[in-house]
């Protein structure tokens, strides 16, 4: 059985793709805390301790394996992805599957993130070894962070549809991707099947999780942003400039080559609703 190493496992998209890959293949999990991911995942995995950064436990990492998914946020995104590739090159790994996002393209890296990703991208094209880049829009899992206590809440208007997309479906769609030579060399848009405004899908979300909220505020990015430095709320401050550069830019993308490769989304938004606990 072919070993994948899955750096950034324990992350909210990195959990469910290292699960639906086990059993079709051996996953070797890349951690800092092996104790914590145990928690998550269990011993039936192959733990290999260390940083990205470091590469003595990055070469060992990767030793005898055929493939690499990369799940990388934040400011060491693009440095991390490239230095995983450089090294990918000298173990001769067969595959890299990374993820990315569905706005990533040249006009929108005046974006930090964006900016990020589209080298991150660049950087596994150009390295010659067969990849598959997934480019997500939001994911359903998002939507319990814009709820704080008994208040729920977006940044600015939001006029635009996004088809948010389960973080299962996901998973499945690289697992597919490593079992389809199809899929090697392609750049996937994922989104879900429906088209909704973000504040009508929490609107959603919190009638049916926490019904005591009446109704989802909309808090202007002005505001947000001086809550945030008043509050020394650094997520909150970088949620707000990621929702005001998507109410700019919109969904990029067409998912279409991705359903007929990769396979339709099969949960709604409605259906994910109602399975969280």
């Amino acid at each position: 059985m072919e070993t994948i190493l899955v750096i950034g496992a324990t992350g909210m998209l990195g959990e469910p793709v290292a699960k639906r890959l086990q059993g079709n293949f051996k996953i070797r999990l890349f951690v800092r805390d092996i104790e914590k991911s145990k928690k998550i995942f269990g011993n039936d995995y192959d733990y290999i301790i260390g940083d990205i950064f470091n590469n003595d436990s990055l070469e060992k990492a990767m030793n005898n394996c055929y493939g690499v998914h990369i799940n990388l946020s934040g400011e060491i995104e693009q440095a991390g992805t490239e230095i995983i590739v450089e090294m990918a090159k000298r173990k001769n790994i067969q595959r890299i599957t990374y993820i990315s996002g569905t706005s990533v393209c040249k006009d929108t890296i005046w974006f930090p993130l964006e900016k990020r990703k589209y080298y991150a991208e660049h950087a596994i094209i150009s390295s010659g070894i067969p990849y598959t880049i997934f480019c997500p829009t939001w994911f359903m899992e998002s939507l319990p962070k814009y709820v704080k206590g008994n208040k729920a809440f977006v940044f600015g208007k939001q006029p635009n549809l996004y088809h948010f997309i389960a973080v299962d479906d996901y998973a499945k769609m690289v697992l597919t991707a490593y079992q389809k030579d199809e899929a090697k060399n392609k750049r996937f848009i994922v989104h879900g099947k429906e088209g909704i405004l973000f504040k009508q899908a929490l609107e959603m979300y919190v009638r049916e999780r926490n019904p005591s909220i009446k109704s989802v505020s909309v808090m202007p990015y002005l505001m947000a942003k001086l809550v945030a430095v008043i509050a020394n709320k650094r997520e909150m401050k970088e949620v707000a400039a990621l929702m005001q550069f998507f109410e700019k830019v919109r969904e990029l993308g067409n998912p279409q080559e991705t359903y007929k490769i990769l396979g339709i989304p099969e949960i709604s938004l409605e259906k994910w609703i109602k399975k969280q606990k």
